[in-house]
């Protein structure tokens, strides 16, 4: 029943988004001093969320679906640009990764909270 919700199909996807872009940045840390390695990362889940359409347009979650847009958990992975390099040719700062994982639990624990706050009015409606 609550799956219906755009609220928490939001919450659930900025949580997706938040754990692909902790997975890439992982990724950037391991490989900062790997020659040649440029920093990846993924777009803001606001510009995804946004390509979707008006945010809040109908999506298909099974083929018998009519009038819904599949809907598609895949993100584009870009190379951060403008970036400096070390002299191995490396764009990845340690540092510069750390604030980007706080950036990223920051949005994994708004999503959860909106979630959890969702719940809480949803439960509230029922009478529970």
């Amino acid at each position: 029943m609550f799956k219906n919700l755009e609220i928490f199909r939001m919450a659930q996807g900025s949580a997706v988004h938040a754990g692909a872009r902790q997975s890439l940045i992982a990724q950037n840390m391991a490989n900062a001093d790997t020659p040649g390695y440029a920093a990846k990362d993924i777009a803001a889940f606001d510009v995804h969320f946004a390509d979707r359409g008006a945010g809040f347009s109908p999506t298909a979650t099974r083929e018998t679906h009519l009038h819904g847009v599949p809907a598609n958990q895949s993100f584009d992975v870009i190379t951060r640009s403008g970036v400096s390099t070390d002299p191995n040719g490396n764009g990845v700062s340690v540092e510069t990764e750390m604030l980007h994982a706080v950036d990223v639990k920051r949005q994994h624990d708004r999503a959860i909270a909106i979630y959890k706050s969702a719940m809480t009015v949803l439960r509230a409606s029922l009478g529970r």
